[in-house]
């Protein structure tokens, strides 16, 4: 009896077009949106169970549900952008085109076909002074596309020279609720981050200094 071979994952496009504000200070990486059936919004970070805009609500707002539409399971798009456009954020990911290995939204089981052009990327954020991937498969990815020889640890940054530019690379925690750090932690890390970067003053994520 002959059997029959599994079918091969068809290659996937990225959805969305990249987040960038011309007055952009820091460029945010993941690896590729989950499968659609999981977003909630059509933007960056759209599963409900992704803790990414919670994270920005503790840190700039002390309300982790401070981007969520009230009464409704979905986070509010338009107040995000018009949030990361005012603070000088961009969104974008490493991959343009990949292959879900599974049919879930894990790093694990994704084949990167297409890596994005990020220096196509940083020519349109004259202001960029940093990059900040938010996993491993972000990270190794940025790392390959642009020569990074150093991989900082989670929640620290080294500096690297791209076209001439000084830049830093920040390696973020994942928003993943299964990467295993509390909300709260996670925030801490990123706050710190933010400050450091001139977006987040201290108050609300960080204690004042002495």
């Amino acid at each position: 009896m002959e059997t029959v071979p599994e079918m091969e994952a068809v290659p996937e496009s990225h959805p969305l077009e990249p987040f960038l504000p011309e007055e952009a200070v820091l460029l945010m990486l993941g690896s590729f949106p989950p499968q659609r059936k999981r977003w909630s919004m059509d933007f960056f970070y759209p599963n409900l169970q992704n803790d990414m805009w919670r994270i920005f609500g503790h840190c700039f707002f002390g309300d982790k549900a401070h981007f969520l539409l009230p009464g409704q399971k979905a986070f509010d798009k338009e107040r995000i952008i018009e949030f990361l456009t005012r603070q000088g954020i961009a969104l974008y990911d490493t991959a343009c085109t990949v292959r879900r290995l599974q049919d879930n939204a894990s790093d694990k089981f994704l084949e990167i076909v297409e890596p994005t052009n990020i220096r196509h990327l940083l020519r349109q954020l004259p202001q960029c002074k940093a990059i900040a991937t938010t996993g491993q498969k972000a990270t190794d990815t940025l790392r390959a596309g642009l020569d990074i020889a150093e991989e900082p640890p989670v929640g620290g940054s080294v500096a690297f020279e791209v076209d001439g530019r000084q830049l830093r690379l920040y390696r973020m925690p994942s928003s993943s609720r299964a990467y295993p750090l509390k909300l709260e932690k996670k925030a801490e890390t990123y706050g710190r981050m933010f400050h450091e970067l001139g977006i987040l003053p201290y108050g609300i994520s960080l204690p004042l200094p002495e």
